[in-house]
């Protein structure tokens, strides 16, 4: 079957959490400096969920463009994906109210590492349905960055209690490392 609804649904569905994370900044009450003060972690952990959210939305486009087709089982892996994403507005809300504490900041990276699971599943039906010698198996390769962010993310989730900065500082490591769009892809179709 073709790819177009599902990437109309994904497109829709990312949108939808990206909208539902900008509600959850609330307008302060007052009209000075200092009634933002209380804003900040909020606005933190908005930014680093829009980045989050939007690689995600990012990579999803380049892989469904070096792809044909989907069947059923690549349906189910897209919605596991946009299922752990859509967890990202809850935990981006409850670990900025919270100031970053080590609860809230370990489940954020739970969905953080869920997330990556689950588009790494999706990468692999992908593959699995157009082949190893396809454009986007030849692209993705042994998808390094991908295992490093699932073992950067399983290191950082018992990190945050400990040390709830130390895991941020992991998580935005990652955002980092995936906030140049990957050219694999690109480089691959243009052959």
């Amino acid at each position: 079957m073709g790819k177009g609804r599902l990437e109309a649904f994904s497109d829709g569905v990312i949108a939808i959490i990206i909208t539902i994370m900008v509600l959850e900044l609330k307008v302060p009450h007052g009209t000075e400096w200092e009634t933002l003060h209380p804003l900040i972690p909020v606005f933190l952990s908005y930014v680093l969920s829009f980045v989050f959210v939007g690689i995600y939305w990012n990579n999803h486009h380049h892989m469904l463009h070096a792809t044909r087709q989907v069947n059923g089982g690549i349906l189910w892996a897209n919605l596991h994906l946009l299922f752990w994403l859509s967890l990202i507005p809850f935990v981006t809300s409850w670990m900025g109210e919270n100031h970053f504490a080590a609860l809230p900041v370990a489940l954020y990276g739970t969905v953080l590492l869920m997330a990556a699971c689950a588009y790494f599943i999706l990468s692999r039906a992908l593959i699995a349905l157009h082949g190893k010698g396809s454009p986007l198996a030849l692209a993705l390769g042994g998808d390094f960055k991908g295992k490093v962010s699932i073992l950067v993310y399983a290191v950082a989730i018992p990190l945050s209690f400990v040390n709830a900065w130390m895991a941020i500082a992991l998580y935005v490591s990652v955002a980092s490392m995936w906030l140049l769009p990957d050219r694999r892809i690109e480089n691959t179709l243009v052959r």
